[in-house]
C-alpha cells in the first residue's frame, strides 16, 4: 500500500495466529516477563482490506501461470508474488522418544516450552550453542531450572558469527551464571521410554534431561517453489533488487531470501536478523509495484540484539565478514565492551556487549557504518 498498490492483497500463512513479533519468544516471553498477548503486531489502517488466509499453507507455485496452490485445494492467481515463507527449525535425526524435545520458532513452541521450564527441579539440555540456544539456556537459569547444560560440537559458543574473542567472553559469563557447557561433542541419541530422560553424546556418555531444546539451525521453507527452475539451494536466490528467477512480478523477503548486499559485495547470502524482514519488505514492495528505475540496489545494514542473563549483545553490520580482523573499539572485555570487525581495513560490523555504555558506543559506530558508500552496484544474477 505504501508503494502505491491499490489492488487486492492476500496474505497466506500456515500458522493460525495473526502476525506477531518473534524475537521475544526465546527471551522475555519465555521468561514470563511479558505476556504472549503482547506479541501481536497492530496492522495499519492502510491494510485494513487485506484478505488473511491463516492456518493455510502454500503447497505449490506455478510461476509461468502466475498461480499458487494452497493445502485446502484452492488456487490463487496473482499479479505479484511475495515469497516470505521464512525458515523452520532443523530437527535432530537421532533415535529415541520425541516427547520432551522442543524447538523455538513459533508462539506455540514457546508456550509449550515455558510450561516445561517452570516445572520444579527440571533438568534442561540445550543442543546448539548459537544465539537461540544460549538465550534459552539463560532464560532457563532465570526460571530456576535445577540444571542447564548446552551441548555443541564446536569448541566455543557463537564463535561463527562473533569470533573467538567474544565467544570466550560469553562462555565465561554464561558459566558464571550457572550454565554448563559440553563443547566439542555431538548428540547421537535420546534415552527414555515414552519421554526423553537423557541425551546420549558422541563419546557414549549420557546427560540426564527432563527437557531438551534443539537449536541446531534452520531449514528454508521453499518446497512449494520446486519445479520452477529456481536456485533453492539455500533459501531463494534473488538479484540485487530481491527479484526471483528474473521475474519482475516475483520477489522474496526476510530470512528465506538469499540476496547480494551492495554494502559489502556481490555474494548472495541469507541474513537471519531482526531488521531484514522490514528492510527487505520496503525495498521489494517498491520494486514490485514500480520497477527498479532510479532505485539503488538493496544495501541494508543488518541489525540484531540478543538478551542473555543480565547483559545484552547488540550488533550492527556484518561481523561475520570481518572475523579475520577483530579489535576492541571501546571499553574492556572484562565489562562493557564494543568490538569492531574489519575487512580489508574497512569496518564492516560492530558488536556491543554489556549495558547502556556499550549500547551508546555502538550507536555512534552505527552512524559511521551507515555513511559508508556501497562497495558494489552489481548484484548476483538470479
Amino acid at each position: 500500500r505504501a508503494a502505491g498498490w491499490a489492488g487486492g492483497v492476500t496474505v497466506v500463512g500456515d500458522e493460525p495466529h495473526p502476525p506477531y513479533n518473534r524475537p521475544p519468544l526465546s527471551k522475555e516471553v519465555l521468561a514470563g516477563a511479558v505476556p504472549f498477548t503482547s506479541l501481536a503486531l497492530t496492522p495499519k489502517a492502510s491494510v485494513a482490506d487485506v484478505e488473511w488466509r491463516l492456518g493455510t499453507k502454500a503447497v505449490a507455485a506455478r510461476l509461468a501461470e502466475r498461480t499458487v496452490e494452497l493445502d485446502d485445494g484452492s488456487v490463487l492467481p496473482y499479479d505479484g508474488l511475495v515469497v516470505a515463507t521464512g525458515m523452520r527449525p532443523r530437527r535432530l535425526r537421532c533415535p529415541g522418544p520425541l516427547a520432551g524435545r522442543h524447538t523455538v520458532r513459533t508462539i506455540d513452541d514457546a508456550r509449550g516450552l515455558r510450561e516445561e521450564l517452570t516445572r520444579p527441579g527440571v533438568r534442561v539440555v540445550v543442543v546448539g550453542a548459537g544465539f537461540i540456544g544460549c538465550e534459552v539456556a539463560a532464560t532457563a537459569v532465570g526460571l530456576g531450572a535445577a540444571e542447564v547444560t548446552v551441548v555443541d560440537p564446536l569448541p566455543l559458543p557463537m564463535a561463527g558469527p562473533l569470533g573467538e574473542m567474544l565467544a570466550r567472553v560469553l562462555l565465561a559469563r554464561h558459566e558464571q551464571r550457572g550454565v554448563s557447557f559440553v563443547l566439542g561433542s555431538g548428540v547421537t541419541g535420546f534415552e527414555g521410554g515414552g519421554r526423553v530422560t537423557g541425551v546420549v553424546l558422541s563419546d557414549g556418555s549420557v546427560l540426564p534431561a527432563d527437557v531438551v531444546v534443539e537449536s541446531v539451525g534452520s531449514v528454508a521453507n521453499t518446497e512449494w517453489l520446486d519445479g520452477n527452475g529456481l536456485d533453492l539451494s539455500d533459501g531463494v536466490l534473488t538479484d540485487q533488487h530481491l527479484r526471483v528467477g528474473g521475474r519482475p512480478e516475483v520477489v522474496a523477503v526476510g530470512d528465506v531470501a538469499r540476496f547480494p548486499n551492495a554494502r559489502y559485495d556481490g555474494v548472495p547470502r541469507r541474513v537471519e536478523h531482526w531488521s531484514v524482514p522490514a528492510d527487505s519488505a520496503r525495498h521489494a514492495a517498491k520494486v514490485l509495484v514500480g520497477g527498479d528505475a532510479g532505485v539503488a540496489p538493496f544495501a541494508p545494514l543488518p541489525t540484531f540484539w540478543s538478551d542473555q542473563h543480565d547483559f545484552r549483545l547488540q550488533s550492527f553490520g556484518a561481523p561475520a565478514l570481518g572475523l579475520g580482523d577483530v579489535r576492541v573499539l571501546d571499553g574492556d572485555i572484562s565489562g562493557d565492551v564494543l568490538v569492531g570487525y574489519h575487512r580489508d581495513g574497512r569496518l564492516v560490523g560492530v558488536v556491543a556487549l554489556g549495558g547502556p555504555s556499550a549500547a551508546r558506543a555502538a550507536a555512534r559506530y552505527r552512524a559511521d557504518l551507515l555513511k559508508q558508500p556501497a562497495l558494489t552496484s552489481q548484484g548476483a544474477s538470479s
